[in-house]
C-alpha cells in the first residue's frame, strides 16, 4: 500500500468512527481555502482591539501591556488544566507544567520594566482618571489562576482563616478573600464601585470555580501523590519557585511599578479602584502561599520580607 493509499485509508477509519462519509469531508477539501498567517492567528482583529479612551500616546502603551497579560493568564490556564484534569498524575509531568506555567511568569515578572520605564508618569497621571474605577484588580483569569494554584484557605484573609473551614459555604468564604480588603469594609460588609462591579461580572462563575478546584487545585493534586511522587526534589523545587514567583517575585515588581506612579517624591495616590495599593499588595500583608507544607516555619514567618 502506498503512503497516500495508507493516508486515505485513515482518513476514511476516522469519519466512519463517528459516522461522517470521508468522501463528502475529502470533496470539502477542494474547496478549501489555503491558509495564512494572519487568518490563522487572526492579526487584524487582534490588532484592531487597542481602543484609547484618552488622545495620550502613553495610554496604548498600557492597553496593550494588560491585553497581553490576559493572553498570557490564559496560557497559564490552559497548563494548569491540564494537571487539574488530570486522573492520573506523575511528578515529571506535574514537573514539566510547571515549569511552563512558572516560565509564563517569570517572563510576566520581567515584563514589569515596560510599564516602568515605558510610560510618562506625567501622561499615566492624566489617562488613568478616564479608567476610575477600573482597575487590574478586576482580573477574572487572574482570580482563577488563585483557586487552581491552592486550597481555599490559602487565599481567605490572613485575618478570618481561622473562622472557615471546609464545612463553610462558599459564598461566605467568597467574601474573605484576601482580596476584598482592596474595596470592602469587613466590619459594614459595605462595598466600593470596584468589588460590586467586579462582583456583579464574575461573582456566580467564581462560585462554581472554587467548588470545582475545591479537590483539583495544584496544590490539592499534590497532596494526593504517593509519597515517592511527592518527595520527587524537581517537583518540590519547581512547586517552591512557582510559588515564590507568582507571591513574591511578580507581586513586587507590579508593587514597584505602582510605586513610580502613584507615589511620586513621596506623595501617595489612591489607585483607580481605590485601594490602599500599599498593603494590598505587599506580600507580607497578605500572606499568600499556595503551597505551605513546602517551606519551613522560619520562611512562612517571614514571607516576603
Amino acid at each position: 500500500m502506498s503512503k497516500t493509499e495508507e493516508l486515505l485509508s485513515d482518513i476514511a477509519e476516522k469519519y466512519k468512527a463517528i459516522d461522517q462519509n470521508p468522501e463528502t469531508h475529502l470533496e470539502g477539501l477542494l474547496w478549501s481555502k489555503p491558509i495564512t498567517y494572519w487568518d490563522y492567528i487572526q492579526t487584524e482583529p487582534l490588532l484592531g482591539l487597542q481602543v484609547q479612551r484618552t488622545t495620550l500616546p502613553d495610554e496604548m502603551v498600557f492597553i496593550m501591556y494588560h491585553q497581553i497579560n490576559e493572553l498570557i493568564f490564559k496560557m497559564i490556564l490552559w497548563e494548569m488544566e491540564q494537571v487539574t484534569n488530570n486522573e492520573a498524575i506523575t511528578a515529571p509531568f506535574f514537573t514539566e507544567k510547571l515549569a511552563r506555567i512558572s516560565r509564563y511568569f517569570d517572563m510576566l515578572s520581567s515584563s514589569f520594566k515596560i510599564m516602568q520605564d515605558g510610560m510618562e508618569t506625567e501622561q499615566y497621571l492624566k489617562f488613568r482618571n478616564t479608567l476610575t474605577p477600573a482597575s487590574g484588580f478586576q482580573s477574572a483569569q487572574y482570580r482563577l489562576i488563585e483557586f487552581g494554584s491552592t486550597d481555599l484557605i490559602n487565599l481567605i484573609d490572613f485575618r478570618f482563616r481561622a473562622t472557615i473551614d471546609r464545612n463553610t459555604p462558599y459564598s461566605h468564604a467568597y467574601e474573605h478573600l484576601y482580596w476584598q480588603a482592596a474595596g470592602k469594609d469587613h466590619k459594614t460588609g459595605k462595598k466600593n464601585t470596584l468589588i460590586r462591579l467586579f462582583d456583579e461580572k464574575y461573582k456566580d462563575m467564581f462560585l462554581r470555580k472554587m467548588e470545582e478546584y475545591n479537590t483539583t487545585n495544584l496544590y490539592a493534586k499534590y497532596k494526593l501523590l504517593p509519597e515517592s511522587e511527592k518527595n520527587n526534589p524537581d517537583l518540590i523545587r519547581a512547586m517552591r519557585h512557582y510559588d515564590r514567583t507568582v507571591n513574591i517575585t511578580w507581586v513586587m515588581a507590579h508593587y514597584h511599578a505602582a510605586e513610580k506612579y502613584l507615589q511620586p517624591q513621596g506623595n501617595v495616590i489612591e489607585a483607580t479602584g481605590g485601594s490602599d495599593w500599599r498593603k494590598y499588595m505587599l506580600p507580607k500583608y497578605q500572606r499568600r502561599i499556595f503551597f505551605p507544607e513546602l517551606w519551613s516555619k522560619d520562611e512562612l514567618d517571614n514571607w516576603g520580607e
